[in-house]
């Protein structure tokens, strides 16, 4: 059975079962060799992070942000706006997967390689009931200390969004719109009430 939950791997490699053995410490060379079986991994902070893949609402709504993000972002000539998977890495050791971040470019051509996004302007994750606490604690922190500009947790059942910057101890709370003004320019409003009223249907599991 898909676990409904992110797995926790501090120091030791999963078994078969999904279960942790054998101490060692984690790499993200390692981790890319690990087998596609469906499972996002990621390594933050020295955490080795395995989450099941995602529900249609949960699709439903990274769509949804999407579609408002990217004429915005190439309108304003921010950037571009991707989707994980992916294999970020932000000057550690590590391989991060947020649901959807903005990255600057120069000249609009995708990189050629992950390696070549040293930085972003926005990360956004999508939480689930098992997933937030990593998503608003480990992960929120890592980007804090990347220097990220924005990080939103998105909360499809509460209807809100997250807003962290580097220096907050605690996140602004959206729940009507939300304004994205980037330094290259430009305001985006974001309906936050249109954008969950979409997701009507798609059923209870993110």
């Amino acid at each position: 059975m898909i676990p409904d939950a992110p797995l926790l791997f501090p120091c030791a490699e999963p078994s078969v079962m999904g279960m942790p053995h054998a101490a060692e410490r984690w790499t993200a060379d390692r981790i890319r060799g690990f087998p596609d079986d469906g499972n996002r991994y990621e390594l933050v902070s020295g955490t080795l992070v395995v989450t099941p893949a995602p529900a249609p609402r949960h699709q439903a709504a990274a769509s949804g942000l999407f579609r408002r993000l990217d004429p915005f972002v190439e309108t304003h000539g921010i950037g571009s706006v991707y989707w994980s998977p992916a294999d970020l890495s932000l000057g550690e050791d590590e391989i991060l997967q947020p649901d959807l971040f903005v990255f600057r470019t120069n000249d609009r051509r995708p990189p050629a390689r992950w390696s070549d996004i040293t930085s972003l302007v926005l990360a956004i994750e999508i939480v689930s009931p098992g997933s937030a606490r990593y998503d608003r604690g480990l992960k929120r922190l890592r980007y804090q200390r990347a220097g990220v500009p924005e990080y939103w947790v998105v909360d499809l059942d509460a209807r809100l969004v997250e807003r962290w910057r580097p220096g907050d101890d605690r996140p602004e709370i959206v729940t009507g719109r939300l304004t994205w003004a980037p330094d290259a320019g430009g305001e985006l409003s974001i309906d936050l009430a249109a954008l969950f009223g979409d997701l009507a249907g798609t059923g209870a599991a993110l």
